[in-house]
Parts: structure tokens; sequence; C-alpha cells
């Protein structure tokens, strides 16, 4: 284990669960702003694998369609966390996180930098995110969510696209 992987795994969910605690305080600021804080905290705290913060910040309906083109529901997304089949090293905004507030429901999207294990695969890649929020009994959950990665090898990615022979 590299040393900057046994500090996330000790310090992680500490940070993970302030970021949490920042995110769930009293309002303060926009709403937009308070939408930002959640969204940093739930991405740390996958990070962290600390699938117990995560989840606070995701609906119990909540679906995501993955960079791979799977649809996956809330308990396969944390269950695969948990159980560490995907280990995010690094899952951070790489650029500001806009938001587009709709009354009780929110858009948000933001370009992000993965740096992941999954399936004894690691992968280092930008990518897009764009999630709908949902306000509900007063604390805001993410309910959709479509990641799509950007590849780093445009000529092997055109060529993953060609027919199988």
């Amino acid at each position: 284990m590299t040393v900057r992987r046994a500090l996330l795994v000790l310090v992680g969910p500490a940070v993970a669960l302030l970021l949490a605690a920042v995110a769930m305080a009293a309002p303060h600021g926009s709403p937009a702003d308070r939408l930002r804080a959640i969204e940093r905290a739930r991405l740390q705290a996958l990070v962290a694998g600390d699938t117990a913060t995560a989840s606070r910040f995701i609906a119990e309906d909540f679906e995501v369609v993955t960079p791979a083109g799977d649809l996956t529901t809330r308990e396969d997304y944390l269950g695969i966390v948990e159980a560490g089949i995907v280990d995010y090293l690094a899952f951070e905004p790489a650029s500001p996180i806009e938001v587009d507030l709709h009354g009780d429901s929110a858009t948000v999207r933001f370009q992000v930098s993965f740096d992941l294990r999954a399936g004894g695969v690691r992968l280092t890649h930008q990518g897009w995110v764009t999630e709908i929020y949902e306000l509900r009994n007063g604390s805001w959950q993410i309910v959709w969510e479509q990641a799509t990665a950007v590849p780093n090898d445009y000529d092997l990615f055109f060529q993953s696209l060609l027919p199988a022979d």
C-alpha cells in the first residue's frame, strides 16, 4: 500500500465526515453553493470508501449511467464501492460545478478527473458528469447521474468502436 493510499484510508473518512457536516449544516450561502458543497462531500466520501456518508446524499431511487453505458442502481453502486470493485483513488471536479436550479430540483454539471481501479484495471481519465438533484424532506439528494468519459487516446477509442471481425 502506498503512503498516499494509507493516508486516504486513515484520514479520508474523517475528511468525508467533516465535508458532510459542512454540507448538511444550517443553510448559509445560496442553494447553488450548498449543492456544490454536497457534491464535493459525496465525491470525497466515495474516494474514502465511506458509503455510509455518501448514501446520505443519494436518493433511494438513484440511478447512474456509467461511462461504460451501464444503468446502475443506488444499492448496486454503493455495493461495488464498498466491496472495492470500484476503488476511487481520485474523483474530483476539474471545472467549476455549474448548478441550474428549478424549484425543488437542480441540474448539476462539471468536468471531472477520475483515477480509479475497476476490476483490477487502473483508469485515469477526464470526464463529464451531469446530475439531477431533488430537494426531498428538506435535504438535497442526487436522483440521476450520467458520467461520460473523455478518452485519453482518441485513436484507440475510435478503434474500439469498429465492428469486431
